[in-house]
């Protein structure tokens, strides 16, 4: 037969599941999308500049998750977005083809990871 035991309450649970209801575990999104929009303006293959400066992030809040959409703005006729040709490639006009480099992934993975680490100290500390 297996069982368990307890002991205490569910204090320190309940408090942290009020507070990430309430957005409290959240507050920075502002900071991390800005921070977010400045390392891919950095990131970006730059030719004339304009796919760098056109970055834009907005803060998504809902009951079910709140999150970060970075977007960028350049868009070339018939709306294709120039930062997605960068990173993923295409072809050329001519029947050529210009590879794609992904520099959106590392772009944002260090700004992934601090959301990540300040989280868990806000976690830990609850």
């Amino acid at each position: 037969m297996l069982g368990f035991t307890s002991s205490g309450d569910f204090k320190n649970t309940e408090r942290f599941l009020k507070k990430a209801m309430d957005g409290d575990i959240f507050g920075s999104l502002e900071r991390y999308g800005q921070q977010g929009v400045d390392a891919l303006a950095k990131a970006t293959p730059v030719d004339t500049g304009k796919t760098a400066a056109s970055w834009g992030y907005r803060v998504i809040r809902s009951k079910t998750r709140p999150g970060i959409e970075w977007y960028n703005t350049n868009v070339k006729d018939g709306g294709v977005n120039v930062a997605i040709l960068i990173q993923y490639g295409h072809g050329t006009g001519t029947g050529g083809y210009v590879q794609g480099r992904d520099y959106i992934n590392p772009g944002l993975r260090p700004i992934f990871d601090q959301i990540a680490d300040d989280v868990w100290k806000q976690v830990k500390n609850l």
